[in-house]
């Protein structure tokens, strides 16, 4: 029977059997105090006190509108067993039809499951990372039912949710928790370490964690997205790697290998699995079973005059408010009130488009009785297929949108809008989302907003923002607590951005002992704090010293990290910079050289790592006085790092006053003043007043003739 269709005690009888197992475990309580006395009594009131609190959570009734009814249950409000799920969409699996009444199609056996049956079998929390569509939570749910029939099935269907979900797991005896992309419970109110901690810890298999994630959203948490970040450690992005980091990671491939599309030609009756056969030298096999390719084709077709414009307008919409980064799913209002712009940008009226409920009815509707493009209900609120946020050349998520969007949001929301938009170095909506999680008073949205500030060029309010943040970490967590010493990497790192090399490094030094203390001096944030240190010790003019500390610094990288992590090779960029100050310039230009062919074939050639080594080579050889090659050089990293970073990034604005500098050393003073008009007017329109580049701005601006 089918745990949201069981006939089981009605609220009435359910609030019977509580108050009934209460009272039994009140009158055990107190025969026990009357007939014995001493330890006996004890080790009796303490086991009574644990059976009937087991039997009174079982059968306590669940209030409307609890954070606990967010959670799957049977129609009796109870926790269902995973030897209860028999159908796999109520693990997540994508549906079978839209009205769950087809059975799913057969299980294949994957490569990858002994592998995942080792790891369950060592419990603790296990995490399948694939593509969209590659079968990771049919594939979990089929192995968690083979190891784990007895175990209660913890799923929390909302982020909200997932702190009742934990302490559920945690009395149950034995529990599975389930996190079924896992990317949606990151955040905010999401889990941390010491939720896993406190839920995992006992003996090993009685809490399992069972975790999905797509390789898209998990890359988002790689060394080389810590390292892109323009030199900002992200406290949010480090607590929700952390969790990754405690994860027992199985890869999933969405094509199939010969081995699996063997196993499923014993499945072949089934259509579904034998038109995915049919396809599967361009598709995977799960990928076509949810009709993903299909899916995404039909909205591509339906923007055509008269057919389904209008539905496509909505799915777009409903496309971007998860690329915005909200997590949750939106009510059909927000998809009626936020898909007209769509509609408008592709024609209007002139598509003959069809009524909003007719197209609702064709976005929600089955294909190839797998899934809609937009997945849930009235009552639940919808999302958009996750196999369509990876369509190829989707644009850029527009203003309208995301503005509308976070007009509509609570704090929790604005949060992971606020963080998604400043890893993508959109820093203008960073900065407006992460002001409204923190006036709503999201869970760490000060200390984040602090840095998007920062990262935007207004270094001076960063620093009176991170003031506060460490102030309040120090009296709470004491000066050594991580979370206070990343407080105070930040607010060294924009103390040395605002103009005062010479403190930032003071600052760093003090950070470089405390992290060692706290962290070991193989910790990535001590490595990143000397870094740091070295750094500004050279912009304050002991550039001998920064290349000692740099020198030092490379070689426990490499010893820890390797030659290819980014920041061997960002440490390897400043070594040269400062050396070529005290050596050959020639041999530190060939240096460079080398190191630009490492991180282009090791990074890619738009990685911000990439870019600011052409920066410097730029730099290099305006110092030899090659100034055409350093002209062209920064004309074409002012496009590429526009391109990447926007073009409203502090980068961005300091590389176009390097170009106009390059100019005045060639003698084309009338276009350096040209640009440098143009540079000034943006920069004062974006930066701090007073900033450092808006200061060089005008300082070459009154040097260079009309």
């Amino acid at each position: 029977m089918l745990p949201y269709r069981r006939r089981e005690a009605g609220p009435s009888r359910g609030w019977l059997q509580y108050l009934t197992a209460v009272g039994i475990g009140a009158c055990a309580l107190g025969l026990a105090a009357t007939w014995t006395t001493g330890p006996l009594a004890t080790g009796i009131g303490a086991g009574v006190t644990a059976v009937y609190s087991l039997v009174a959570d079982h059968l306590r009734p669940q209030r409307a509108g609890s954070h606990a009814a967010a959670l799957l249950r049977t129609t009796s409000g109870r926790i269902p067993r995973l030897h209860q799920l028999d159908r796999p969409e109520l693990a997540g699996v994508h549906p079978a039809d839209g009205q769950h009444a087809q059975p799913a199609p057969p299980y294949v056996e994957r490569d990858a499951e002994p592998l995942l049956r080792e790891a369950l079998a060592q419990g603790g929390f296990v995490l399948i990372v694939g593509e969209s569509t590659a079968g990771k939570t049919r594939l979990a749910y089929e192995v968690a039912r083979s190891l784990f029939p007895r175990h209660s099935f913890v799923r929390p269907l909302t982020r909200t949710a997932l702190s009742a979900a934990i302490d559920v797991a945690r009395r149950r005896r034995r529990a599975v928790l389930w996190l079924d992309n896992l990317e949606d419970f990151l955040g905010a109110d999401g889990v941390t370490p010491s939720m896993l901690a406190g839920l995992l810890q006992g003996p090993p298999g009685r809490a399992v964690v069972l975790a999905t994630m797509r390789s898209q959203e998990y890359r988002r948490y790689d060394a080389r997205e810590e390292s892109r970040l323009t030199g900002s450690d992200r406290d949010a992005w480090r607590v929700q790697r952390e969790v990754l980091d405690r994860a027992r990671r199985i890869r999933l491939a969405r094509h199939w290998s010969q081995a699996e599309q063997r196993r499923a030609e014993a499945h072949r009756a089934d259509p579904r699995i034998r038109l995915a056969l049919q396809s599967c030298d361009r598709f995977g096999v799960a990928e076509v079973v949810a009709a993903g390719p299909e899916l995404r084709a039909a909205w591509e077709n339906a923007w055509a005059p008269g057919t389904n414009p209008r539905g496509a307008a909505v799915v777009a919409a409903a496309v971007d408010c998860r690329r915005s980064g909200l997590r949750r799913p939106v009510s059909r209002q927000w998809l009626q009130e936020l898909h007209p712009p769509y509609l408008a940008e592709r024609g209007g009226p002139d598509l003959q488009p069809e009524p909003f409920e007719q197209a609702m009815r064709w976005a929600c509707e089955a294909a190839y009785a797998t899934s809609g493009l937009l997945v849930g209900s009235y009552s639940q609120g919808y999302l958009a297929f996750d196999y369509l946020l990876n369509t190829p050349g989707l644009p850029p998520v527009p203003d309208h949108l995301w503005e509308a969007l976070l007009s509509r949001v609570g704090p929790a929301d604005a949060y992971d809008m606020g963080l998604v938009a400043h890893q993508a170095n959109q820093l203008s909506r960073a900065v407006t989302a992460l002001e409204r999680a923190e006036a709503g008073g999201a869970a760490g949205a000060d200390f984040l907003l602090a840095i998007a500030v920062g990262d935007r060029g207004w270094p001076r309010q960063a620093v009176r923002n991170l003031e506060d943040v460490v102030r309040r970490r120090r009296a709470a967590l004491g000066p050594r607590h991580p979370e206070t010493l990343a407080a105070r990497h930040q607010l060294a790192f924009f103390t040395g951005e605002a103009g005062d090399a010479q403190a930032a490094a003071e600052a760093f030094g003090d950070l470089v002992g405390d992290t060692t203390a706290a962290l070991g001096p193989d910790h990535t944030d001590t490595l990143a704090a000397r870094h740091q240190q070295a750094y500004f010790a050279g912009e304050a003019g002991d550039t001998r010293t920064a290349v000692r500390r740099l020198r030092a610094l490379l070689e426990d990288r490499l010893r820890l990290e390797g030659p290819d992590h980014p920041q061997v090779l960002a440490t390897r960029r400043s070594l040269i910079w400062f050396s070529s100050l005290h050596e050959d310039l020639a041999g530190a230009r060939l240096r460079l050289e080398r190191l630009l062919e490492d991180a282009r074939d090791r990074l890619g050639p738009d990685d911000p790592h990439t870019l600011a080594i052409v920066s410097t080579q730029a730099a290099l050889s305006a110092r030899a006085g090659l100034t055409d090659e350093a002209e062209a050089a920064f004309a074409r990293l002012v496009t590429d790092r526009g391109r990447v970073l926007g073009a409203d990034h502090p980068h961005v604005v300091h590389t176009r006053l390097q170009r106009c500098q390059a100019l005045l050393a060639q003698g084309r003073t009338a276009r350096a003043h040209e640009l440098l008009i143009s540079v000034l007017r943006d920069a004062e329109r974006v930066l701090e007043p007073g900033h450092r580049h808006v200061r060089l701005a005008r300082l070459m601006l009154g040097g260079a003739p009309e």
